[in-house]
């Protein structure tokens, strides 16, 4: 589209095949001419994705296309269709060739045991120094965690996203030899494998649960309606729970204590529970700019009513004396106890035209 960040896909053919890999947070899309231009040089063109906040994939009418598609693949069928490469925050991009980013670690999914090993092996890194929160975001030892399934992993064992990354994965090495115990009986191994799922099987079970059960969280006939997704988070965005921000900006959801390397100087807020939920302020009304003349001037829109000695001298100096301002005040309140006028002499009424006139104003 016009307004796409990626780079132009040099590759052109009447028809051709798409099909893609995935491992981690990259998807590699490969396009695989057909026909005649399968003979040609550039009968296959390899992109990489990824898919920030917002990217998805979209297979819609041609016509129809969504709004932010950036990258369009055509159908050869009647009408087309489009596969979209949707992202309305622009924060996802694709990269032509095959090649993995590189200084990924193995996907925590598809190479699961590859992952385990990439981690124990490598505690000594300084890359766990940090809380177990911001090392579940390093892409290098966990590529796939993203913010929402640290929270999930975290919450369903318990761990504090605060404590420090080491100090829980540590751990990880005796519970490996006890289960390689071979004076245990199988039946007691999967037990215990069971009771105790670590951290780094929860890595891989809980993006599995998302991606089983696509349909019922995600589905395709309605990739705007994110309430089974809703429905299966357990502490992500949930009411009830607490959030920080981490070193790098980013807000953990969490239950409990934060853990000792929690950031100082800064307060958990809670998620409003639905009940409990308040409309948000409106920024402009939070800290309105009052001036002493709009002040003066409400009380009036309503029953006046008695003003202080302060808002009184008020009055006086905007209306230049402090006699001038009381004195009009009292001739309006006591018109009708005044006495009459005296006239000048060489006026040309007469006293009785006058008195009337006083006493219809009155």
């Amino acid at each position: 589209s016009a307004v796409g960040r990626g780079p132009e896909v040099p590759f052109h053919s009447q028809a051709y095949r798409v099909s893609a890999t995935a491992r981690g947070k990259e998807l590699r899309v490969t396009l695989s001419a057909l026909g005649p231009a399968a003979d040609t040089p550039q009968q296959q063109q390899h992109l990489v994705f990824r898919f920030g906040m917002s990217g998805s994939f979209r297979l819609c009418p041609a016509a129809e296309l969504p709004r932010h598609a950036h990258l369009r693949f055509l159908t050869a069928e009647s009408p087309p269709r489009a596969l979209c490469f949707v992202d309305p925050r622009r924060f996802g991009a694709w990269r032509l060739g095959e090649a993995w980013q590189e200084g990924r670690g193995p996907c925590v999914v598809s190479e699961y045991q590859a992952f385990r090993e990439n981690v124990l092996k490598n505690l000594d890194d300084r890359a766990f120094d940090v809380p177990i929160c911001e090392a579940l975001l390093n892409q290098k030892y966990f590529n796939g965690i993203g913010n929402y399934l640290r929270a999930e992993i975290l919450y369903r064992l318990k761990i504090p996203p605060f404590e420090k990354a080491r100090t829980v994965l540590e751990t990880l090495k005796e519970q490996k030899n006890k289960k390689k115990d071979p004076s245990l009986m199988l039946s007691k191994k999967v037990r215990l494998m069971q009771k105790n799922l670590d951290l780094l099987e929860l890595c891989h079970t809980v993006p599995m649960e998302v991606i089983t059960a696509g349909k019922q969280i995600f589905d395709p006939e309605h990739s705007d309606n994110y309430a089974n997704f809703k429905n299966w988070l357990q502490c992500y965005l949930v009411p009830g729970m607490s959030s920080l921000r981490d070193r790098n900006g980013r807000t953990i959801w969490f239950q409990g204590e934060p853990g000792p390397m929690a950031p100082k100087g800064q307060k958990a807020r809670k998620t409003p529970s639905k009940k409990g939920a308040q409309p948000k302020a409106d920024p402009e009304t939070l800290t309105p700019k009052v001036t002493s003349r709009a002040l003066r001037r409400r009380p009036r829109a309503a029953a006046t009513p008695p003003k202080s000695d302060e808002e009184e001298e008020g009055e006086e100096e905007v209306t230049g004396g402090p006699r001038k301002g009381r004195a009009r005040r009292r001739r309006v309140t006591a018109a009708p106890a005044l006495p009459e006028p005296e006239m000048p002499p060489n006026t040309k009424r007469s006293r009785k035209t006058s008195a009337r006139r006083g006493r219809g104003e009155a």
